[in-house]
């Protein structure tokens, strides 16, 4: 898998041609997978109220958000990129693969793609052009970041059904306190990426034990 920088790449002009606004949950956390999602719009005013980054709405609004989307876009694909193939190609080529699959998905409805963020896939089937904060700034790239998230955050609850033990329905696979102390207790799950540093330091036995706040380790 290939990639390349997208800083100079014209400008499209996004009046004239239909095009697939696409954005990805889940590249940071320990577990789970990496969730592309590519959405296209009609020309004009996006016909839904209330459209922003995942990141800023709540659950209950991502989750009402995620209907309208699905019933008003021209196109949409949501694509999730597994553990295996996580670990295989590393998190960023892995992403990079879930974009070109998601733009292939929607590439009869649209001419071009929009994609947040600051690289795009070499081998994109169409022209593509990334934006820096788009998820805040460009309405279907909003849309596509809402059907990401809420697909990955079900994924996750699942996988929290299989291995409760570890806490994914409330984290989310992001490495916070509560998943490390997991980490140290269980050792990884099958849904964990090796390729993480935390993840390989559980299996090997080296992942330090969490300490008091303004503590300093032994010996340092």
């Amino acid at each position: 898998m290939s990639f390349e920088p997208a800083t100079d790449a014209p400008t499209i002009a996004t009046s004239i041609a239909r095009f697939a606004g696409v954005d990805e949950a889940g590249r940071g956390p320990l577990a789970g997978p990496v969730v592309v999602a590519a959405v296209v719009f009609a020309t004009g005013r996006t016909p839904i109220n209330g459209l922003a980054d995942s990141k800023q709405l709540q659950a209950e609004r991502r989750e009402e958000l995620f209907g309208r989307i699905v019933e008003r876009a021209i196109a949409y694909k949501i694509v999730s990129v597994e553990v295996d193939d996580i670990d295989r190609l590393n998190i960023y080529h892995a992403t990079m693969l879930g974009m070109r699959l998601a733009v292939e998905g929607v590439l009869h409805a649209c001419e071009f793609a929009r994609i947040d963020g600051n690289a795009i896939p070499r081998d994109l089937p169409c022209r593509g052009e990334a934006i820096i904060g788009g998820d805040a700034s460009e309405r279907a790239i909003m849309a596509a970041s809402i059907l990401a998230k809420v697909t990955r955050d079900r994924q996750m609850v699942e996988l929290h059904r299989q291995w409760p033990q570890y806490g994914f329905d409330e984290h989310k696979g992001y490495s916070t306190p509560q998943h490390l102390a997991a980490l140290r207790a269980h050792g990884p799950c099958p849904q964990h990426r090796r390729s993480f540093a935390p993840v390989r330091e559980a299996l090997q036995g080296t992942l330090l034990p969490l300490m008091p706040l303004g503590a300093e380790p032994v010996g340092a």
